[in-house]
């Protein structure tokens, strides 16, 4: 399969991390594999990551977990980038935001990383002119360490609006490929 589009949760791998608030990108791909009804995940060494081929209505698309740990989320989408030879703009990421309010979900057309490590790896191998959908995380409590606070489990009601804020990503992705 030829992808006309590239959707990437950002994420880190591993039992540790799947509840976590920076987890987000890679929940956010997993509810739309369940969503699309099609596809499984499978681990591929050349690009260190999980890959699931699916389609929105009849517009194939690969849905990416990068396996590099969030800082090196870059290393992984160049990698797949090159091999399906697709230009930029043909690829979409996902990530938590904490600038954003809980559950608020943002398309935007390009940009800077912000404060997100996993994004700033991509904007510094890619450059800032692909697409992404941000989900906000809220802000941290005060005085909190940022770097635990994200790698930390949300809490009952923080997962409940996280999960209701992935149903909107659907009517994104059908928007964002002209349907």
């Amino acid at each position: 399969m030829n992808p006309s589009l590239i959707i990437v949760g950002l994420g880190n791998p591993g039992k540790a991390y799947e509840s976590t608030r920076h987890n987000m990108g890679f929940r956010a791909v997993e509810y739309l594999v369940k969503e699309l009804g099609e596809g499984k995940w499978a681990f591929k060494q050349k690009f260190n990551a999980d890959i699931c081929e699916a389609r929105i209505v009849t517009i194939p698309i690969l849905l990416v977990k990068p396996r590099t740990f969030m800082n090196l989320s870059g290393e992984s989408v160049q990698k797949i980038l090159n091999f399906y030879k697709v230009d930029v703009d043909h690829i979409l990421v996902i990530s938590d935001d904490i600038d954003l309010p809980l559950g608020e979900v943002r398309y935007r057309k390009n940009g800077g990383p912000g404060t997100h490590n996993g994004m700033k790896s991509i904007v510094d191998t890619l450059g800032e002119t692909f697409p992404r959908i941000r989900i906000g995380l809220g802000d941290p409590p005060h005085g909190a360490d940022l770097s635990a606070w994200v790698l930390s489990q949300c809490t009952e009601e923080e997962d409940k609006k996280l999960r209701e804020a992935f149903t909107k990503i659907p009517d994104i992705l059908k928007e964002y490929v002209g349907l």
